[in-house]
């Protein structure tokens, strides 16, 4: 079973940007989908954020469209999901996760792999 791990998070400002990373070890992202989600305070399920899939398709939740984007660099087995113009409703806890197959959900039932979590703050 591949092991994600996340790095990148922190506190800014409202209109700044932050770079999460989530390296993969025991495992790859070969030919798989891999996706960020998150789950803002007080809320119980995690929101799709960002994807990418198989073939390289990638994307995008409507409320980060043109402000997130997500890469995958597989000779280092990172995905990044580089963050833009941040609002205080981007606060949440940030997940990636991966799933090995063709189809690229974006309902966090359908994954099996995660990392831990990294907490982004944005503060108005």
């Amino acid at each position: 079973q591949v092991r994600l791990v996340e790095s990148g998070g922190g506190s800014v400002q409202a209109g700044g940007s932050l770079r999460l990373s989530c390296v993969a070890s025991g495992g790859t992202y070969d030919n798989s989908c891999v996706r960020w989600f998150r789950r803002a305070p007080g809320e119980k399920e995690r929101e799709g954020v960002a994807g990418i899939d198989s073939d390289g398709r990638t994307d995008y939740a409507h409320s980060v469209q043109g402000r997130f984007t997500i890469s995958l660099d597989n000779t280092k087995k990172t995905l990044y999901l580089q963050m833009t113009g941040l609002k205080p409703e981007d606060t949440a806890m940030y997940y990636c996760a991966a799933e090995r197959g063709r189809i690229c959900s974006d309902y966090e039932s359908d994954f099996t792999a995660w990392g831990q979590g990294i907490q982004v703050t944005v503060s108005s």
